[in-house]
């Protein structure tokens, strides 16, 4: 029954990743959440090598981490405009 209402695809390291990428990202933390995206590309590249997740989950994770790189690829403090100029 509780998994009804469970988001993401059922991995809770690679969910808790994802959470903490959200979280730094929405707060402007671009390099906690750059590390973050680098940790959930490690940690499901192993978690695959290993054959410890799914198919199905493999794709959810896939999507998410694309999405993610797609997101971040100007997600720098290098990029970022001053306010002041």
């Amino acid at each position: 029954m509780f998994g009804l209402f469970q988001k993401g695809g059922k991995n809770k390291q690679l969910d808790a990743v994802i959470r903490k990428i959200e979280m730094n990202a929405a707060n402007n933390y671009k390099d906690a959440a750059q590390e973050g995206l680098r940790e959930l590309e490690e940690e499901l590249h192993k978690l695959m090598a290993e054959g410890k997740i799914s198919g199905k989950q493999r794709a959810y994770y896939e999507e998410r981490l694309a999405a993610f790189q797609e997101q971040m690829k100007k997600f720098m403090h290098k990029d970022q405009k001053p306010t002041w100029v």
